[in-house]
């Protein structure tokens, strides 16, 4: 309708790694769960996809609360890059891919694929704090009741 506010488009934010079985599967959930989802959204692939998430890695994010029976890793595909406003790669190096428009980061952080628990534990809380980080500084936080 003419002269009616326009509300905002969601931001989509697309975290990248390898296997998207370890890092981009957390960071995903953790935004989502942490996000206004009228604000912002996180997707998830890798460059080369693994059969399944790390079993720590979900072992790690259920003590949480946050259940990843049905994800699955997939493949980084132009069509899943699409729309996404912000691009942040954890670890693909030069596979890595490009999403034209797209804001960059890279985030260096360690593969939690093969270590035990306590490390995959400290990873994930490594990823929460750069994604609480992200949100407010974008704002992109739930409104409080």
């Amino acid at each position: 309708m003419a002269g009616m506010p326009r509300e905002p488009e969601t931001t989509t934010v697309l975290f990248a790694c390898v296997q998207n079985a370890g890092r981009s599967q957390i960071a995903a959930e953790l935004f989502n769960r942490h996000a206004d989802p009228a604000r912002a959204r996180a997707i998830s692939g890798g460059t080369r996809p693994a059969p399944a998430v790390h079993p720590a890695v979900a072992e790690a994010l259920r003590e949480i609360g946050i259940e990843t029976a049905g994800a699955v890793p997939r493949r980084l595909t132009p069509e899943l890059a699409a729309g996404a406003a912000w691009l942040i790669t954890m670890g693909c190096g030069d596979e890595c891919p490009v999403v034209p428009g797209a804001r960059v980061e890279d985030w260096a952080l360690e593969d939690p694929a093969g270590k035990p628990l306590e490390r995959v534990r400290a990873i994930r809380d490594q990823i929460e704090r750069r994604v609480r980080a992200l949100i407010e500084a974008q704002r992109w936080g739930r409104a409080l009741p």
